[in-house]
């Protein structure tokens, strides 16, 4: 249970902007309870946009949207959306592959990444209006980040990797395919409080296959930067499906 708990809280430390006032043991057991922990950090996400959307209710719905928009970025730092930034960069550049993998490796920003993040960030805000306005469930918002986050250990784990080195290929080696059920575990239950819960893994699963095809195109395989990439990316395919699930059940 100790290690279970350190777990959790390196994923929260990893994955969020949260603050941990607990110094937390890197190792192999840690690290693969961390993994373990994904969802469950974004049940953690997702339960405050669920608390914010419904104590929000007698905003007008454009400035809730932006509201719950500015606080999923905020809790998660904008650490996956430097992903997106220079995986745009990179693959803008339309560069032999070793430049593109040196061009996602620098800090600087450029044009691809700035439209990238702009358009990301209007879609997300235009669908959370969107489903706002559709009156659904508090429940698909703490799903949401929780399906996006157990997403990316399934590209982590099916994908392959395309370089023995980084942030990707030390958490690769601590993800069996055991831990992909354990972290399932938590959203099944949310599943069962959630029409259309299905629907959404589906969607998310049609979304990585389709990702991770394209990645190991560009790059011959995936790393930390694509990773995280994949959990905005997720995160806006799961806001349109949820969007698509209402309009076409409303038809």
């Amino acid at each position: 249970m100790k290690r279970a708990g350190f777990g959790l809280l390196l994923a929260i430390q990893f994955l969020t902007r949260l603050p941990v006032p607990v110094e937390c043991p890197w190792n192999a057991a840690t690290c693969r309870w961390a993994l373990r922990s994904y969802p469950l950090v974004g049940l953690l996400i997702g339960a405050a946009l669920a608390s914010l959307a419904t104590l929000g209710q007698g905003l007008p719905t454009p400035l809730l949207a932006l509201a719950l928009l500015s606080l999923w970025v905020a809790l998660s730092g904008g650490l996956h959306l430097d992903g997106v930034m220079d995986l745009a960069d990179a693959l803008g550049s339309n560069a032999p592959l070793e430049t593109r993998w040196a061009i996602m490796k620098d800090s600087q920003v450029g044009s691809f990444a700035i439209l990238a993040v702009v358009f990301l960030l209007a879609w997300k805000g235009a669908l959370i209006w969107a489903l706002l306005e559709a009156g659904d469930s508090p429940w698909l918002w703490v799903a949401l980040p929780a399906l996006a986050r157990f997403g990316a250990l399934l590209l982590l784990r099916l994908a392959p990797l395309a370089r023995r080195e980084g942030l990707a290929w030390t958490w690769r080696r601590h993800l069996a395919r055991r831990d992909l059920g354990l972290a399932l575990l938590p959203l099944l239950v949310v599943f069962g409080f959630l029409p259309g819960g299905a629907w959404l893994l589906g969607a998310l699963c049609v979304f990585l296959f389709l990702y991770g095809l394209v990645m190991v195109r560009a790059f011959t395989g995936i790393n930390g930067d694509i990773v995280g990439a994949a959990i905005e990316g997720g995160e806006l395919w799961l806001l349109f499906s949820a969007w698509s699930w209402w309009w076409f059940g409303m038809a």
